[in-house]
């Protein structure tokens, strides 16, 4: 096998081979030398394995990992893939063949895997379909049902919609689209950027494959074959954001143990078999077993991975959540007999087992099958075809070709069933909670006016889904889209970057409402009502709006009324970013300041006091002071953690523009913290008619590699919003390797 590695200036990795499966063993090969340490962290979350060498906190991902049968769902859908789609299977085995032949060499220029003593492991055929199913099983948010729990609980049912909004854990993008008449070309303009955890190195790898068949440029993920959320083939081109949709349910379950096993939640070494009350009134055996996560620096800690009917139990219900031994866990009235020979569980949320639906652990299928017709699609309706395929995550789609040809529609898997599984956590044992097919057809949008615009709004996944992000996004991008006929793909960079607060409102209209305030609150409001409501890093306004903003989340998720919900009930570690209530408040805060009653809160006093308290100790610099880039990694890097906001001089990551609702959304979480570890993941624009006239950057580099110089080389552009340009001219490419390999 002939292979040829390019490079482009910036090192983005431009791959030649002779067909298909060669380019994907390729593919593998180049992303293990550039990225083996992310490869391998990606590898070993899949299975539920990385605490093993990242230590106690890899230790809540891992147990979820290993109760939610991660790596099973990844095995058994590639088996079901090698029946249903051999040629694909054997695609994704030449990617893996081509990760196992790379690992070594890339391990060995990869400082992290020395500084933690692991040796680069096996990939298996069925670890790209992990990766890919770790990366997005917590897009549809089905933590957000144990929020909505806790909301009823303490505030009642209409109180959920006052915290319906797009939350700290939830990941969304910008996308859009312009036809011909509004383009300097004549041809469509496809664009966005998909908002993330920003990670180090990126989610996103800048990338062409190219054989006799296709030649492709797009954003792949680390690990997984192909080019899936966002390509261009030189004739057609397209982009994904998430739906937003809801497809992932939770049950209540009523668990026993039979024989001597005692009852479930008296922990993993109980032992017994397990059976669940199923729907029909009857007891069905649930599947059960125990598996040992490994801990660096600690412990070995025993897991119970239990399955019912429904599917993983990733909540067990094992921990008396009111720290009283007599409290009543079972919901019963203290009977917690059966009858029978065993002991079950059940009734209240909060000690009930959770079991988890999802549509890949119940049709074996991660929709694997779209990758290689997307990379093959030559129009709008090749794209389309793939499309239908897609099956995880639930994203819009939009494409446009050189003929003219436009898509806008959603695809992936929905299933139909009762309105009370989409919104709260289900009964089990009741009837009228089962899935009842598909959703289909999958719905679709429109092009008005020369414009489509995705941005995790209600759209046309609409019917889909319970919460949506607010349509701010959305509705600054048509605006700003709508002055122009004469749209470039240079043009598209400021876009990207457009910092205006369109949620500031309802704050700023409660600060022009008040009166009475001290000389120095009343200065420091006539400023903000004066501000041009830009989250520009240089800004002192911006600044001052964040500071008073964010003494307006803490007062409020302080009152009484709300502080109820400051402790919800222990769910593990991996559930609690969507149930904390300070970012629940500040994602919210534009709702909550504008019901026209919240539980008897008077919100003018809350912002008297928070702008009186931003008065006594305002900002001493400007939004980029401390709105800093706060990059995830997976081996956290001394010189960057746990820095002071306040200090000026402290420069170890960039100040950013932007904020949560501005299309630059860079995601701070108002009274927590100033820094954003959430935002564009990449930025694209994709020309259709002149495919060498494309765009796009990443928030570090092409390499993983710390010692590469395209490490951290396009930082600086994505910190300005510049962009890099894609490049189509072999000629104008650098030769880096020549393979020849036995497969």
């Amino acid at each position: 096998m002939t292979v040829e590695i390019y490079r482009d200036a910036w090192g983005v990795p431009h791959l030649r081979a002779g067909d298909a499966r060669e380019l994907a063993h390729a593919q593998g090969l180049a992303t293990a030398h550039d990225r083996a340490w992310q490869l391998e962290v990606e590898r070993h979350r899949a299975r539920g394995t990385s605490a093993a060498f990242l230590g106690p906190d890899a230790l809540g991902w891992d147990r979820f990992a290993r109760q939610a049968r991660l790596d099973d769902t990844a095995r058994r859908c590639f088996t079901a893939l090698e029946r249903r789609d051999p040629e694909t299977a054997a695609w994704v085995r030449a990617h893996v063949d081509g990760v196992n032949q790379g690992l070594p060499e890339g391990a060995r220029r990869a400082p992290e895997f020395t500084a933690v003593g692991l040796a680069p492991g096996r990939w298996e055929p069925w670890t790209p379909l992990g990766v890919w199913l770790a990366t997005h099983v917590l897009f549809a948010g089905f933590p957000g049902k144990l929020w909505r729990e806790e909301v009823v609980r303490h505030l009642g049912p209409d109180a959920v919609g006052l915290f319906a909004t797009d939350g700290p854990g939830t990941s969304g993008s910008n996308g859009w689209l312009v036809t011909g008449e509004r383009t300097a070309t004549g041809g469509p303009v496809v664009a966005g950027d998909p908002h993330r955890y920003i990670e180090a190195p990126g989610v996103y790898q800048q990338i062409r494959l190219s054989c006799p068949e296709f030649d492709v440029i797009g954003l792949a993920v680390p690990g997984v074959p192909g080019i899936a959320h966002f390509g261009h083939t030189g004739t057609v081109a397209w982009a994904i954001t998430n739906a937003m949709a809801d497809y992932q349910d939770l049950y209540r379950e009523r668990l026993r143990r039979t024989g001597d096993g005692g009852r479930v939640g008296d922990g993993v070494g109980a032992g017994g078999r397990v059976e669940a009350l199923g729907p029909d009134g009857a007891w069905h055996p649930a599947s059960r077993h125990t598996e040992i996560i490994e801990v660096a620096d600690g412990d070995a800690v025993e897991v119970e991975v239990i399955e019912t009917d429904r599917g993983p139990v990733v909540i067990n219900g094992d921990t008396d959540p009111y720290g009283d031994s007599e409290s009543d866990p079972y919901g019963d009235g203290g009977d917690d007999t059966d009858g029978g020979s065993g002991r079950d569980r059940g009734g209240d949320a909060s000690t009930a087992p959770l079991s988890l639906r999802h549509p890949p652990r119940v049709t074996e299928d991660l929709g694997f099958s779209a990758l290689l017709p997307l990379l093959r699609a030559r129009r709008v309706a090749d794209v389309d075809r793939a499309f239908d395929d897609w099956a995880e995550p639930v994203n819009v789609v939009q494409a446009a070709d050189t003929e003219g040809g436009l898509l806008h529609r959603v695809a992936g898997r929905v299933p139909v069933r009762s309105e009370d599984n989409r919104t709260r956590i289900v009964n089990a044992w009741e009837p009228g909670h089962e899935w009842r097919g598909w959703y289909a057809p999958m719905p679709r949008g429109t092009v008005d006016d020369g414009i489509a615009v995705m941005a995790n709004q209600r759209g046309p996944a609409a019917p889909l889904g319970v919460e949506f992000a607010p349509p701010h996004r959305a509705t600054r991008l048509r605006a700003l889209l709508g002055t122009r006929r004469d749209w470039s793909a240079a043009d598209m960079a400021a876009l990207h970057m457009d910092s205006h607060l369109a949620s500031a409102a309802p704050l700023l209209d409660h600060l022009a409402a008040l009166d009475g305030l001290t000389p120095e609150a009343a200065t420091l409001r006539d400023r903000l009502l004066h501000w041009n409501r830009h989250m520009t890093a240089d800004s002192t306004e911006a600044a001052t709006y964040a500071a008073v903003r964010g003494a307006v989340v803490r007062r409020l998720a302080a009152h009484p009324a709300l502080a109820r919900l400051t402790e919800p009930r222990l769910y593990p570690e991996v559930f609690r970013p969507w149930l904390a209530l300070v970012p629940r408040v500040a994602f919210a805060l534009e709702s909550l300041l504008r019901a026209e009653e919240l539980y008897g809160i008077d919100r003018a006093e809350v912002v008297r006091a928070a702008v009186e308290e931003v008065a006594g100790d305002p900002p001493k610099g400007t939004w980029g002071d401390t709105h800093r880039l706060a990059p995830w990694r997976a081996l956290p890097d001394p010189s960057y953690d746990e820095y002071d906001e306040g200090d000026e001089d402290d420069e170890r990551e960039p100040g950013l523009s932007g904020d949560h609702d501005c299309v630059l959304c860079t995601s701070a979480v108002p009274g927590l913290t100033d820094r954003a570890a959430r935002g564009p993941a990449a930025r694209y624009v994709w020309d259709v008619a002149r495919r060498e006239n494309s765009l796009w950057v990443v928030p570090f580099g092409a390499s993983g590699v710390p010692d590469s110089p395209h490490h951290r080389n396009q930082l600086p552009l994505w910190v300005r919003g510049d962009l890099v340009p894609v490049v189509t001219d072999w000629t104008k490419l650098m030769k880096d390797s020549t393979w020849r390999t036995e497969r």
